[in-house]
Formats: C-alpha cells, sequence, structure tokens
C-alpha cells in the first residue's frame, strides 16, 4: 500500500461525483434517451452512454447529433435531467460511512466534477451529501474542465494545501490524467465509466473495487 496515504500530511480528500460516490447513470440513461427521442434520434444502449460519460453533458451528448442540433439536444436533456436524477440517482454503498469517518478525522472534502453545477448541487442537496463538503468545483465555473487539472489547483487554492496533502477519488481515466497532471496521489475506484483495463493503463497511485475500502487506506 503506497505510504504517503497513511502519513498525516494529507489533509484533504477530494472526489469525483459520478460513478464514485453517486450512480446517476440510470438518470444519465434516461435522459439522454429521451433527447434522443425528441429529436428523432436512435435511442442508444446504456453500456454506450455510460462509456460516453465524465466528459460534461455537451461532450455527452454531441456524437450522438448533428452540429446544428446539438444546443436543442442539450436543452431537453437538462430539462428531462432535473427531475430524473432526483428520481433514479442513488449512493454507492459505503459512501455515507466513509464521508462520515473523513469528516470526523478532521480532512477537508471537496467535489472536482464536470457535471453542471446546477445538477450537481440537486444531485448532492437531495442525496443529503451536501453537508460533507466544503468546496464544490465544476467544470462550468472553469476555463477548462477535467482532464486539465485546473479543477484540482483551484480547489488546493482554496484549501491553502499543497498537492502532495490532499487526494483525488476518481472512477475514469480522465481521472487519473487530472490527478496526474496535477501532481495530486489518485485512487481510482472501479464502479464507474471506464472498464478495468482501460484504468490500468493509466497507472493511477491505486485501484480499488469499492468506496468502502478507503477506510483501510485513509
Amino acid at each position: 500500500m503506497p505510504a504517503f496515504f497513511s502519513m498525516p500530511k494529507v489533509k484533504a480528500v477530494i472526489f469525483d461525483l459520478d460513478g464514485t460516490i453517486i450512480d446517476a447513470y440510470p438518470a444519465i440513461i434516461s435522459s439522454f434517451n429521451y433527447a434522443m427521442e425528441k429529436l428523432n434520434r436512435r435511442r442508444q444502449p446504456g453500456l454506450v452512454i455510460r462509456r460516453a460519460v465524465g466528459w460534461g453533458d455537451r461532450n455527452l451528448l454531441a456524437p450522438f447529433l448533428p452540429a446544428d442540433k446539438i444546443d436543442h439536444g442539450i436543452a431537453l436533456y437538462r430539462r428531462h435531467h432535473r427531475q430524473a436524477l432526483i428520481k433514479l440517482s442513488r449512493v454507492f454503498p459505503g459512501v455515507y460511512p466513509q464521508l462520515e469517518r473523513l469528516k470526523a478525522s478532521g480532512y477537508k472534502l471537496a467535489v472536482a466534477s464536470n457535471r453542471p453545477t446546477e445538477f450537481s448541487l440537486i444531485l448532492l442537496k437531495h442525496l443529503q451529501l451536501d453537508k460533507y463538503f466544503d468546496y464544490v468545483l465544476c467544470a462550468d465555473k472553469l476555463n477548462a474542465g477535467k482532464p486539465h487539472p485546473e479543477i484540482l489547483i483551484k480547489i488546493l487554492r482554496k484549501f491553502k494545501i499543497k498537492n502532495t496533502e490532499a487526494v483525488f477519488v476518481g472512477d475514469m481515466v480522465i481521472d487519473s490524467q487530472t490527478g496526474r497532471r496535477a501532481g495530486i496521489p489518485t485512487i481510482i475506484v472501479t464502479t464507474g465509466s471506464s472498464s478495468l483495463s482501460q484504468i490500468k493503463k493509466e497507472k493511477p497511485c491505486l485501484i480499488i473495487k469499492k468506496i468502502s475500502e478507503l477506510a483501510g487506506i485513509l
């Protein structure tokens, strides 16, 4: 087990949202196919949609729509998604106990997500996760989303800590890339969009199967 995870210098834990602590895939799939149907486009299988998640909703829809339909598609997707998130999203098993434990242990906690701020806050509030996080930062508030490291760098500045004093927990190749570019030790949990083989190629600091394994690391 990498030594830095157990060292007292780690002061903050930064989490990705979708696929890491929240399972919003049913909501995403439902909203995606709603938009496709409204635009007379072909519905896509859940796995295809799941593999496209993580780059923001514009990048999710754009490959499946002609350029002149993308803005309309996003508007349809977002309109549907406000309700779908509440109806179909859930927290992965073990998340609440881990956040409780980390908070009680004095860690600063943050969210770093490519999901738009509006929908991230809907999720966090509805699932009663907002009380755990000291800071939430999403790609729509930045010049560039993940894998650009800006999102993590801004969180470090907010907490006034060094990159060696934080750990980033995500679920995708993009998260591993972001953590590496920011110089932050990164843990990838295999509950999200990227396959295990894809994750291994990125060589994150640690790969875990479920979020409850953080108890033996941090």
